[in-house]
């Protein structure tokens, strides 16, 4: 984080807020030798995009919301916050807050969430971050395990987090790139000789949809039954954020940030890393299909991705307030040529006019 959190009793209190929403960084990294899962943020391109707008690192600590609404006061002193993620409305006192911006909530008020729209998870990342201990290193929570700061579990109505009071800068906006469209573009393998072409090939040529039944630990596909070759066991091996295991029943598994560091299931692809926050946010029940592309264009397009979140800082730019003259507007003709609805002179095209060449 950027900016040392200034001691007061600047807080930030979650007056309501759903499920499957924790803080969340860029993951805790390491120790995946000794079992111990990276967790961090579902989407760190949103991540990122939100630490940015409120000028933190990009990879640092923020509130990962969930699809559904969320409520947040400001005590103790002004909060500046930044939204990224997932589209839904947001409002701090009854004034809407344009997306792709950072803004500031006076102590008192409230910042207001709606539901996710044509997405799963936002990121709410507050200026200058909050107060709490890493644990190996991260914020992130795995409330599997209970790891996390400030608190090891999802958040919750009541909670209370202490926040660095908003400075004195000028809001921001991001110029963000579209978002990328199409199939969630996969590497095959590892163990995608254990399964047959027939196999591969009805994998990659059919709609898939997320259960409702998913969680950050996995995303369970719904779609055709896919059969392996030799049985579903095999030697226990490391597993990657995308890893897509092949269980007994067929129903594939793609394994998410909180995943285990190791799987004995066979795995017939893996989504690539450039496209894993956008597989993330693919809500429940939407339809999507699967692309194989070459280990070759895989790693371009990390290159490309990486590359992305190092330059989103030049993406930045400042939101200058102004005052608004009522005076010299009641003065000015901003409508153009005025009109009279009983001066017919004044709307009446001369009929010359419309004959002349």
């Amino acid at each position: 984080m950027t900016q040392e959190l200034q001691i007061g009793g600047t807080r930030l209190i979650i007056s309501s807020i759903g499920p499957a929403s924790s803080v969340q960084d860029g993951g805790r990294f390491g120790a995946q030798r000794f079992g111990l899962t990276p967790s961090g943020a579902m989407d760190r391109l949103a991540l990122a995009a939100a630490n940015c707008l409120a000028g933190n690192t990009l990879l640092a600590p923020a509130i990962e919301i969930g699809p559904y609404g969320a409520a947040f006061k400001a005590r103790g002193g002004a909060v500046r916050v930044a939204l990224a993620g997932a589209p839904r409305s947001a409002e701090i006192g009854g004034r809407m807050v344009a997306p792709a911006t950072s803004a500031t909530i006076a102590d008192g008020e409230t910042l207001k969430l709606g539901m996710a729209q044509g997405g799963a998870f936002s990121y709410l990342a507050i200026e200058g971050g909050f107060r709490g201990e890493p644990m190996f290193g991260s914020f992130s929570v795995n409330a599997r395990v209970g790891l996390g700061s400030p608190f090891p579990r999802p958040l919750q109505a009541g909670d209370e987090l202490g926040v660095a009071a908003a400075s004195a800068a000028p809001e921001r906006r991001i110029d963000l790139p579209a978002a990328t469209t199409g199939p969630i573009r996969v590497a095959l393998g590892p163990q995608n000789d254990e399964f047959g072409d027939d196999a591969i090939d009805l994998f990659l040529d059919s709609e898939w949809k997320i259960s409702a039944t998913s969680d950050r630990m996995g995303y369970r596909l719904e779609g055709p039954v896919i059969k392996h070759l030799h049985g579903h066991n095999i030697v226990s091996d490391g597993t990657v954020n995308g890893s897509i295991q092949v269980p007994g029943n067929g129903q594939p598994i793609v394994l998410m940030s909180d995943r285990g560091t190791s799987g004995g299931y066979p795995k017939i692809a893996t989504v690539i890393s450039a496209d894993f926050g956008r597989f993330a946010q693919v809500p429940a029940g939407t339809a999507f299909r699967f692309k194989a592309i070459s280990m070759e264009e895989a790693q371009a397009e990390a290159r490309k991705f990486a590359e992305l979140l190092r330059t989103l800082p030049d993406r930045l730019g400042s939101i200058e307030s102004f005052d608004l003259n009522i005076e010299a507007l009641q003065d000015a003709n901003v409508a153009g040529v005025a009109v009279s609805a009983v001066d017919a002179r004044t709307w009446q095209v001369p009929a010359d006019v419309l004959t002349r060449e």
